[in-house]
């Protein structure tokens, strides 16, 4: 019996990536080095990217940009042209989306690379911790958030976030 060589070279260049069940897959650099901070800094999740490595990924079809915030938010403040939408939390007192992971896997599937959104980026990191609970192994949280983190006089915009990197976005 002769041995078979399968070259695992994708047409990118990345070598293909091994998941916990065996399924190979290209993960970008980008991905990569995420996935890499997360082990170093024991997250919960498979990582986290900047706004701007998240668009990206988003624009190249190598990942699925959820918007996590409520459908408020996006309408009001603004969202990602062409985002889906699933929100962790509604209402008044934000509370939890109990079909958040129902919701999330109809956007792609549970081996879908997905980039979860919100103001700040700390709704977005528990959603993605839940959606990795629910065994989503692709899901990373974009830091910084749509508005990003308050600045010293508790307002947001002023130095970091997906709108302040002057990245797309509307406004309903």
């Amino acid at each position: 019996m002769s041995d078979v060589v399968i070259d695992l070279q994708q047409p990118s260049g990345a070598p293909a990536v091994f998941a916990e069940d065996g399924f190979a897959g290209a993960c970008s650099p980008i991905l990569e080095k995420a996935r890499q901070r997360a082990q170093e800094e024991a997250l919960p999740y498979a990582g986290s990217v900047s706004p701007q490595d998240a668009w990206t990924l988003f624009t190249s079809g190598e990942a699925v940009l959820v918007d996590v915030r409520t459908a408020e938010e996006r309408k009001f403040v603004g969202h990602v042209p062409e985002s889906k939408h699933v929100a962790w939390a509604t209402g008044l007192s934000l509370s939890r989306n109990p079909r958040f992971a129902k919701e999330l896997e109809a956007k792609g599937g549970k081996d879908e690379v997905f980039l979860l959104l919100c103001r700040s980026g700390k709704r977005s990191a528990a959603a993605a911790e839940a959606a990795q609970k629910a065994g989503f192994k692709n899901v990373f949280n974009i830091t910084e958030g749509f508005e990003g983190d308050l600045d010293e006089q508790q307002r947001r915009g002023a130095f970091n976030g997906w709108r302040h990197a002057g990245l797309p976005w509307v406004q309903d």
